[in-house]
């Protein structure tokens, strides 16, 4: 069996998981969190899609337990992306969340893979900021 490599994080963000799994699952959420150009369902199956300037992720939604867990998979993208599964993992204790976010099946630890574990880093800090705070920093906010 091929090894393979994952990336991980964990934020604790104080709103209740049905804050950040709407945030998670909605274009209005992940429209702050992430990026204003999006076409997204919350629908098992159904083929999210992400803008990021000429640049396209669709990822396909493999499992959502409402409040709890969601999946995706990774079908068009950068080529090392693609086969990657990104899992958001919710867990509620006392009116707080812990999320942890994981982008496992990496083929390789590359350049690539070392860039998108700190953008995972940046992401999960624009999901606390817009569930705490109302606002996200998207990527057409970026000056980075």
């Amino acid at each position: 069996m091929e090894q393979t490599y994952n990336i991980e994080h964990l934020v604790d963000i104080k709103v209740p998981s049905s804050v950040v799994f709407g945030a998670l699952t909605t274009a209005e959420g992940l429209a702050e969190v992430w990026t204003s150009e999006l076409s997204v369902e919350p629908i098992v199956g159904f083929v999210n899609e992400f803008r990021f300037g000429s640049a396209v992720d669709r990822m396909k939604i493999t499992a959502l337990e409402k409040d709890k867990r969601i999946v995706w998979e990774v079908i068009d993208s950068d080529p090392e992306w693609v086969g990657t599964v990104i899992s958001f993992d919710l867990r509620e204790n006392k009116g707080q969340t812990i999320a942890t976010l994981k982008q496992e099946k990496w083929r390789a630890v590359t350049d690539m893979f070392r860039s998108c574990n700190y953008h995972w880093g940046f992401f999960l800090y624009s999901l606390k900021s817009y569930c705490e705070d109302g606002k996200g920093i998207p990527y057409q906010a970026r000056t980075f």
